[in-house]
């Protein structure tokens, strides 16, 4: 007998990408109930099924994630919540799933990401929103023991799958601090991402090895991050 488990995730449809460049010109309920069975299948079924195929892989890298293929568990609502934001259309254009550990203020600790919009895709993992403490112990590590810090992004310079990004502070911090740091150091908010227009990658099983490569890739990074939450 076979004990390989069955793959799930085939890529997405250019539907996909139709079902989303419509919804952000038709973005209202009449629209969307009109087209839910499109929602179901272009988006939120490959979703699911991208969660399952990497999900053990993601569990290798950290046993404390949440890989259920939910929604709000590891997959955004499509709804957007009006109440506090002066964004106020109905539904997001942009959907995503994460792989982090349960905890209501997830947001301020590592987590890995993929993301799909109208024209381009991404994936990478950091913070998706930052506190100013957060960053603030990021640059005491760095401080402190620099090698540590030099260590875990040493992939860094022999890639080109992702790059920093995160609002910088305008004032250099630290006019002491080398180069190949300073880029890290400034941030007020920070993550590694790989920014990708719409492509045949996509639409196949391929992005499944993209996604694998790239997120174990940068797992000494996350595991140094984590370090600074829990000190």
């Amino acid at each position: 007998m076979d004990n390989k488990k069955a793959c799930m995730f085939y890529g997405f449809s250019p539907k996909t990408s139709d079902f989303l460049k419509n919804l952000k010109v038709n973005n209202n309920k009449v629209w969307f109930e009109s087209h839910r069975q499109n929602y179901q299948k272009y988006l939120l079924e490959p979703l699911r099924n991208l969660v399952v195929d990497i999900g053990e892989f993601m569990l290798t890298i950290d046993p404390y994630f949440e890989i259920s293929p939910a929604v709000n568990k590891t997959i955004s609502r499509i709804y957007r919540d009006t109440r506090f934001s002066k964004q106020k259309s109905l539904y997001k254009t942009t959907m995503w799933i994460t792989f982090k550990r349960p905890n209501k203020d997830w947001k301020d600790a590592p987590a890995y990401f993929f993301e799909i919009s109208p024209d381009s895709y991404r994936y990478g993992m950091g913070f998706y929103s930052a506190s100013k403490d957060t960053m603030d112990r990021f640059r005491e590590m760095i401080d402190k023991k620099p090698k540590e810090f030099l260590k875990a992004i040493s992939f860094y310079s022999k890639q080109r799958v992702f790059v920093v990004e995160g609002e910088k502070y305008r004032r250099i911090l630290d006019d002491n601090k080398p180069e190949e740091i300073q880029n890290w150091y400034q941030r007020r908010n920070l993550y590694l991402v790989c920014n990708r227009k719409i492509d045949n990658c996509l639409f196949s099983r391929e992005l499944v090895g993209d996604l694998m490569f790239g997120f174990g890739l940068v797992s000494p990074f996350y595991h140094y991050l984590w370090k600074l939450k829990l000190k």
